[in-house]
């Protein structure tokens, strides 16, 4: 595992891979793009592969490291068990809002150790607001060039939980959470990878994910998340009760523990 050290000297250089990745997303974004679909259904972008093709040149050229990203995401099981430390990318999160055009999509880059999410890179190209975290040395959001420090600490006492759910993806069992709560709860609405992020630092409670993602979606900001002070963990229906009350009792979300790169639920939490 790398250490600290290692990845704070690192950390520098993948915030400037990723804001290259976004710099690629934007000349795309400003002009009409052409719009294909996946085997999954799902929309990919010429954004997509100009982010992708930054990161992997990126990362090639600072570190020996093997890589997963959402769009070479063909690499067999036998050969990814074999991994102990892995960059996970997924170049473009949030690709239905950058259809959309309302900014709520991300780059994202992350640093697997021993299943662990251990250093986190997310970043909103059209909000210039970067999210980079260290698990062990700490959080940071810089917006348009000014950091701060970031921490998931919110008022005990707040009369209302916010709670994260997703624009593109809102399930009925969120209500079920809501329900367990033991106060009043208000719904944010969020695209991407930017919904853990507002629990990174502070801006709502908890983000409740009970519908699909694969763990490019949420390897980089669950680092931050991490990294801030935050809990991620595994959420399953029968224990949402559970989890709303008590969520540092659940499982920590782990990465590249089977062949299916999807998640289970997950819970994130301040």
């Amino acid at each position: 595992m790398p250490s600290i050290n290692e990845i704070t000297l690192l950390q520098p250089q993948v915030e400037k891979i990723a804001i290259a990745a976004g710099n690629a997303i934007l000349s795309i974004y400003e002009c009409d793009f052409e719009i294909v679909t996946k085997t999954d259904e799902s929309p990919l972008t010429e954004a997509d592969l100009a982010a992708h093709n930054v990161i992997i040149a990126g990362l090639e050229a600072i570190s020996d490291l093997p890589i997963l990203s959402e769009e070479s995401a063909d690499i067999p099981w036998s050969t990814r068990q074999t991994w102990d430390s892995y960059w996970l990318v997924d170049p473009l999160d949030g690709t239905k809002e950058f259809i959309k055009k309302n900014g709520e999509f991300t780059v994202n880059i992350a640093l697997i150790s021993g299943g662990t999410p251990v250093f986190g890179v997310v970043y909103a190209p059209v909000l210039d607001t970067l999210y980079s975290g260290v698990v062990g040395a700490g959080a940071t959001k810089t917006v348009k060039g000014e950091a701060t420090a970031m921490s998931p600490a919110l008022r005990s006492d707040a009369s209302v939980y916010h709670v994260v759910g997703s624009r593109s993806h809102q399930s009925p069992e969120i209500q079920q959470f809501i329900a367990a709560l033991d106060k009043e709860a208000e719904l944010v609405s969020m695209g991407s990878s930017l919904k853990l992020c507002l629990v990174a630092e502070g801006a709502a409670h908890f983000y409740p994910r009970l519908g699909p993602t694969s763990e490019w979606d949420t390897g980089a900001a669950h680092a931050v998340a991490l990294a801030a002070g935050a809990t991620v963990t595994e959420l399953s229906l029968e224990t949402i009760a559970d989890s709303a009350t008590n969520p540092n009792s659940q499982t920590p979300l782990r990465y590249n523990q089977r062949e299916s790169v999807l998640n289970p639920y997950f819970l994130v939490s301040c």
